[in-house]
């Protein structure tokens, strides 16, 4: 596996200064090892091996390898949350489309890229010991589900029900997605979109959730 696409998306775009550069390369690599080795394989020395700098480097930048882990996981978040802005803004103004462009999402690429998968596992293994990744796990489902709610709240439906049926959406969504990443001949990534479609618009006809 390669460096995880959703830490490369938008590079070619500016030009950072070299120590923002070295500091980059030094996330992408952590993105890298966690793909291919897990977090038992990820170290100071692995990573700056990747990245070609020494590991007195890595220290200048980060408190330490841990420190490093968590401003990846940072940045992966926020990578995956501009892709979803970017499929609800190609949405149009229809605020259905908007809302079915943002769960589906999730069934696309580069979110589909089983490279975020190893990395995106390699993340959840340490929430429960981990508080830096802990914190940054439950901002980034907080802002996920908030944005379920405000989509949901854009088709009528009452913020009484739009709490709950975004909790319940998430789950379906990171459960298909799970299933997909894990096993694409389960089901096909239209399949998945599909059953998430027909839940959400069973849920926008008659919300079961109090």
């Amino acid at each position: 596996m390669g460096v995880n696409p959703m830490l490369n998306q938008g590079r070619a775009s500016f030009t950072r200064e070299p120590a923002d550069q070295r500091r980059q390369a030094l996330i992408d690599a952590t993105a890298a090892c966690l793909a291919e080795k897990g977090v038992a394989g990820t170290s100071v020395r692995t990573i700056c091996a990747r990245a070609g700098v020494s590991p007195g480097l890595l220290r200048h930048y980060f408190a330490g390898v841990d420190a490093l882990v968590a401003e990846t996981y940072r940045e992966v978040t926020q990578r995956v949350a501009e892709t979803f802005a970017a499929a609800v803004a190609a949405a149009g103004d229809v605020p259905r489309d908007r809302l079915i462009a943002y769960v589906t999402a999730s069934f696309k690429p580069p979110i589909t890229d089983p490279s975020l998968l190893a990395t995106w596992l390699a993340f959840w293994s340490l929430v429960k010991t981990d508080a830096d990744i802990a914190k940054i796990h439950g901002e980034t489902y907080c802002a996920y589900r908030g944005d379920l709610e405000d989509l949901l709240g854009a088709c009528d439906m009452a913020s009484a029900e739009a709490g709950p049926v975004a909790i319940a959406l998430t789950a379906l969504v990171d459960g298909l997605w799970l299933e997909l990443s894990l096993d694409p001949t389960t089901f096909t990534p239209e399949q998945a979109s599909a059953m998430a479609v027909r839940w959400l618009d069973t849920l926008l006809e008659r919300p079961a959730f109090g």
